[in-house]
């Protein structure tokens, strides 16, 4: 994985926005405009002006959208919850995830989510045992990487209105500072206590050949530099309809960088509880965050969460596998072996 992924992982577990606990007053939401990636809303008071901080609280939000679900199971529902599925998935799957959606786009997708929501088959989702599994992210109305818990928690000890804003701000920033990567997989792996996030990228190792030896060629060579960002968080509270969630650990699995993969496999990781802790001991006003993730959608194969600010997650599930992914058979030369072997496969038979 590239160092500075590894920086922003550190850089904003140390340097908690201030934040005071106030009630919810208004909540950012995704601007109407055409562009590449839907940004966030900084109008009125919410500039993109950072300012961190060493002291923070926890602000005790409640869920950003209340939804009463319809559980009547008979067939007209049924029928109508299957066709704004294929709608829904076949939108996610032609603006990538919701990465190249257009504002219509989008509007789109949360009409069909709401709808969704309203039909919601199960009463409380996260009681029941279709929440358990193996689940892939197929669309989301923000930056994909908020669906981690790291994420969440950097959101959660920011105050609403300005602060909020703030952060929605950076983290636009930190996707097109990262634009040369590939996103992956990302997904999900929910347990009776445990919520892992699994982040998988990919960058171009050697992105221009022209800056390293003296030929007329714009492009790079084929290898990549692999990994995948794994952030775990247990389940402090199980709400029926939500989860509070508290952060445990950062690492990143299946590097494929000689030396770093063999430091992270030793156990390198950034332990968010155990800092949190003491930044508790030693800043009277600090709480380790515990963000709140609704469930507002599920069925056996489908699952729609909002963070909580209300920004839309849907996932597809994939398994009913509760285990993390195993990045052990990945190898850690660059990609340098599986190359030569398609050269001398390709080229010489």
């Amino acid at each position: 994985m590239p160092m500075h992924l590894v920086g922003l992982v550190v850089a904003l577990i140390i340097s908690p926005l201030p934040v005071t606990r106030l009630p919810r007053s208004r909540i950012p939401h995704l601007s109407a405009s055409d562009d590449d990636f839907p940004s966030d809303d900084y109008s009125g008071d919410a500039g993109p002006e950072l300012a961190f901080a060493a002291t923070a609280t926890v602000t005790a939000t409640t869920a950003a959208t209340t939804v009463e679900p319809d559980v009547d199971a008979g067939p007209d529902n049924n029928a109508e919850r299957s066709t704004l599925k294929q709608q829904l998935l076949a939108l996610a799957a032609a603006c990538n995830r919701g990465e190249a959606a257009s504002a219509q786009d989008l509007a789109t997708a949360r009409s069909l989510v709401d709808s969704l929501e309203r039909l919601s088959p199960i009463a409380e989702p996260t009681l029941a045992p279709e929440i358990k599994g193996t689940w892939e992210l197929v669309f989301s109305d923000t930056q994909l990487f908020r669906s981690s818990p790291f994420f969440m928690a950097g959101r959660a000890v920011c105050e609403d209105g300005r602060q909020a804003g703030q952060y929605d701000w950076f983290c636009d920033m930190h996707r097109a500072a990262l634009a040369i990567s590939t996103i992956g997989k990302v997904r999900q792996v929910v347990s009776d206590s445990m919520l892992i996030s699994e982040f998988e990228t990919q960058a171009g190792a050697v992105p221009f050949v022209s800056d390293f030896v003296p030929l007329a060629y714009s492009g790079g060579l084929p290898l990549t530099i692999n990994g995948a960002i794994v952030s775990t968080a247990t389940i402090e509270s199980n709400l029926g309809g939500a989860y509070r969630l508290l952060m445990d650990t950062v690492e990143i699995k299946g590097s494929n960088i000689p030396g770093l993969r063999q430091a992270l496999d030793a156990g390198l990781k950034l332990q968010s509880r155990q800092l949190g802790s003491a930044l508790e001991s030693v800043v009277p006003t600090y709480a380790n965050p515990q963000p709140l993730f609704q469930v507002t959608f599920l069925d056996a194969g489908l699952r729609i969460s909002r963070d909580q600010d209300g920004k839309v997650f849907v996932y597809a599930k994939q398994s009913d596998s509760t285990e993390p992914t195993d990045y052990s058979r990945v190898s850690s030369d660059l990609g340098v072996s599986s190359l030569l072997q398609g050269v001398a496969s390709t080229l010489f038979g």
